[in-house]
């Protein structure tokens, strides 16, 4: 009880300087930059003015942790380097650089105001306690009856010490529930806001999920690096030993050389649906040479006349070119299937932040943008942040359009 009321003494004592203070630099801050706002100075001078600001209201903020038990956290966005004209905008979009200034204007009246309140109740109440140690000191001749025998006489000043020991909670409570009152109206002010926090926590599941989808992605690689390098290279050893052996069975005219012939070709369909399962997870050429190669592989096995543009030595994040290639997969085999076309063209753009793949074919059109295979594409792009869109149109052509966010 004594610390916190310490503390909150402490902190209504410094508001009356630190509100003088702020009040003076605000009201300063906007005659200079309201002077120099019609001369190439405005922004610098803005800038400047809001950086001496928020150093004043970090002070605030940390000063609020006396009696909150802890510092406020600061409100501000990141600064994204740029002009002086665009960090003007920046800055002056943040509800946090005007709630900073409404601040250090309202700290002045409501410092001054609760400083000398918390100090007042405090002398007199501490003065009570000691009155026997200095109240014989002060000539009292004209005080009014009612404390005339209180200031005059040495009973009446151990009355007020005793007085003045029983009222000392209640001058503590009310210097608490000042200090509290001042605080509260600073966390209003100062502390980050709903928009920020919004802000905050987008970034924060953004970057979970993006770890997420590393994580996956990383996983498909082990899954496909395992089958390619454990079962298919077992597989292809065990038909290597049937083909020897077949060998040896016709030179010795064995019987049982249709069974031997029978379980290659086994072995053949099994390796080869294990290279489809391992291309339909992740396709090795992707994480070697990159999606232009692996989406050059692809049309190569497309029946369809296959135009690929793009940069061929472009990489990208392996979650984006992952979905991007898949995209593509998805795309060429609708209209290989279902629109009949005989062309395709694939466009790989990269933009500012992003990759988008565009994906034209000239078939017949009326592709339904919300079926099961579509759905799942959609999904996938929209995991990465990105956007897919279908204009299929009957008759044609149909175009699938895709942009992923990318970074790096």
């Amino acid at each position: 009880m004594t610390t916190a009321t310490t503390r909150s003494l402490a902190y209504l004592a410094a508001g009356i300087l630190a509100g003088a203070a702020g009040f003076a630099w605000t009201v300063a801050a906007l005659l200079a930059v309201g002077l120099l706002a019609v001369t190439q100075l405005g922004g610098p001078a803005f800038l400047g003015a809001a950086w001496v600001t928020r150093r004043l209201a970090a002070v605030e903020r940390r000063r609020v942790g006396w009696v909150l038990g802890r510092p406020l956290d600061e409100p501000y966005e990141p600064a994204a380097p740029g002009t002086v004209r665009e960090r003007v905008a920046q800055v002056a979009r943040q509800p946090a650089t005007w709630r900073d200034l409404v601040w250090l204007v309202v700290s002045f009246p409501l410092g001054l105001a609760s400083g000398v309140a918390g100090l007042v109740v405090t002398a007199v109440l501490l003065g009570a306690v000691a009155a026997p140690a200095w109240l014989w000191a002060v000539p009292n001749d004209r005080a009014p009856w009612p404390l005339r025998p209180l200031l005059t006489t040495t009973p009446g000043r151990f009355a007020l010490t005793a007085l003045g020991l029983l009222l000392l909670p209640v001058g503590a409570a009310l210097v608490l529930w000042l200090a509290r009152a001042v605080a509260a109206a600073a966390n209003a002010l100062l502390a980050p806001g709903s928009h920020l926090r919004l802000v905050r926590e987008a970034a924060r599941l953004a970057e979970t999920r993006s770890r997420v989808v590393d994580a996956q992605a990383a996983e498909l690689r082990r899954i496909e690096r395992d089958l390619h390098d454990g079962a298919q290279a077992r597989i292809v050893a065990a038909g290597m030993t049937l083909a020897l052996a077949a060998r040896k069975l016709r030179a010795d005219g064995g019987a049982v050389l249709p069974d031997v012939d029978l379980a290659r070709r086994q072995l053949d369909d099994a390796l080869a649906e294990l290279r489809r399962l391992v291309r339909g997870i992740h396709p090795p050429i992707l994480t070697d040479r990159g999606l232009h190669a692996a989406l050059a592989a692809l049309a190569a096995d497309s029946p369809l006349a296959v135009h690929l543009q793009g940069d061929p030595a472009g990489r990208y994040p392996a979650a984006v070119e992952s979905a991007a290639y898949f995209v593509v997969a998805e795309g060429l085999a609708n209209a290989g299937k279902h629109a009949e076309a005989s062309e395709c063209t694939i466009v790989l753009a990269r933009t500012t932040g992003a990759l988008e793949v565009t994906l034209t074919d000239d078939g017949r059109g009326g592709a339904d943008p919300t079926g099961g295979g579509l759905d799942g594409l959609r999904r996938r792009v929209e995991a990465l942040d990105g956007r897919m869109t279908l204009t299929s149109p009957p008759g044609g052509p149909t175009v699938l359009h895709a942009e992923l966010p990318c970074e790096s």
